[in-house]
């Protein structure tokens, strides 16, 4: 079957890293548009960043902070994350669309990994 699993989230001091890491099974990432969203409790599903063959996109308030990147090697997708703020604070999702397209709203992504937990706190 088709998965993305998502890793890498955690307790992070204001100002701290992390890297995110996006890994597919039984399909080749490479072909596909990939998506990072977050969501905060009480809040709406966002986008964050997207990825395709030819070009990349970052949401306004993570520009600066944030770099997406693949390997295709390893078949994963990393968000490095840098100069967290408590805003960032959300379960962050990877997605993946058939037609391989960098967007940054939902409509068209066909495949969702189960999330992983950021927290950025003093």
């Amino acid at each position: 079957q088709l998965q993305l699993v998502e890793s890498g989230g955690g307790l992070v001091q204001p100002g701290g890293s992390l890297r995110l890491s996006c890994a597919a099974s039984g399909f080749t990432l490479d072909y596909y548009g990939i998506g990072w969203f977050r969501q905060a409790p009480g809040k709406e599903r966002e986008g964050v960043s997207c990825i395709s063959r030819s070009s990349t996109n970052y949401a306004d308030s993570v520009k600066g902070r944030f770099t997406i990147s693949r390997d295709n090697a390893k078949n994963t997708v990393y968000l490095q994350m840098n100069s967290l703020k408590p805003e960032d604070t959300a379960v962050y999702y990877c997605a993946a669309r058939r037609l391989a397209m960098c967007v940054m709203t939902e409509d068209g992504y066909n495949y969702w990994g189960q999330g992983t937990q950021v927290t950025v706190s003093s």
